[in-house]
């Protein structure tokens, strides 16, 4: 193995690990059920999990009967999948090329992916071209400038935040669901939000990704990342650490 390639499966890793994290969060399987609801996915649907992960929602969409679909652009990710689902249905696809014919699916579920995607616009019309008509979309994530935390340094807290955000390719697209899915012609658009918040160690990952994030952008030094970061360990270690952390829900009908 090459150390690229190396390094790419240990990002992998790290990956899979905070998704299995996440997937643990107190309120996340109401989310993931609200996210098969609002596709009304039942019996006998095809439903396509754009940026699926390690399948979880996949094998769960399965339990109710719809040939759901796995895609993600990662061989490590598929294998994953594959090795904990091998009942399911995974393929290697990004949200640009969806591996589908016109018109051949009832719903599409994107969840923490749109964020990741320069063209989410693009991202939409493709859902579009392989939704019938009638078909759901039904999109999730979190807004990278909405982190609401708190800390005894609120002015690097906010420097933090913003840098990081701005290393990612589309940090607001949440806040953009509405009119991206109205602008990619999708009918009875709707937005929710569900705020989890969190005051325990397990989302000290993501914490420490968002000061490591912004060390490695020049925008803070070493130090404050460090103590930061010491600041967010001790306050978990204290039961005072505080993170509430938006989750935008949306969704859209194909037109008819």
């Amino acid at each position: 193995m090459t150390k690229e390639a190396e390094q790419t499966r240990h990002t992998t890793d790290d990956l899979i690990a905070l998704l299995d994290a996440v997937d643990r969060l107190p309120g996340a399987v109401e989310l993931r059920e609200l996210t098969y609801d609002l596709l009304a996915a039942g019996p006998g649907m095809t439903v396509l999990d754009v940026g699926c992960g390690a399948g979880r929602a996949v094998a769960e969409l399965a339990e109710r009967d719809v040939k759901a679909a796995g895609l993600y652009p990662d061989e490590r990710m598929m294998a994953v999948a594959r090795g904990r689902w091998p009942e399911a249905d995974f393929r290697m696809a990004g949200a640009y090329e969806l591996p589908l014919p016109d018109a051949s699916a009832d719903g599409y579920r994107a969840d923490k992916v749109f964020h990741e995607l320069a063209e989410p616009g693009r991202a939409l019309a493709e859902a579009r071209r392989v939704l019938v008509p009638g078909g759901r979309a039904v999109l999730v994530g979190q807004d990278w400038d909405t982190f609401v935390i708190d800390s005894g340094d609120p002015d690097l807290t906010r420097t933090i935040v913003r840098v990081r955000a701005d290393l990612t390719a589309s940090p607001r697209a949440a806040r953009q669901y509405r009119n991206l899915l109205l602008d990619a012609g999708f009918d009875e658009v709707s937005v929710e939000v569900r705020t989890g918040v969190f005051t325990g160690p397990t989302m000290l990952p993501m914490l420490v990704g968002l000061a490591e994030g912004a060390c490695s952008s020049g925008a803070v030094t070493r130090a404050q990342a460090n103590g930061w970061i010491a600041e967010q360990r001790a306050r978990a270690e204290a039961d005072r650490l505080f993170l509430a952390l938006p989750m935008f829900v949306a969704a859209g009908t194909a037109p008819r």
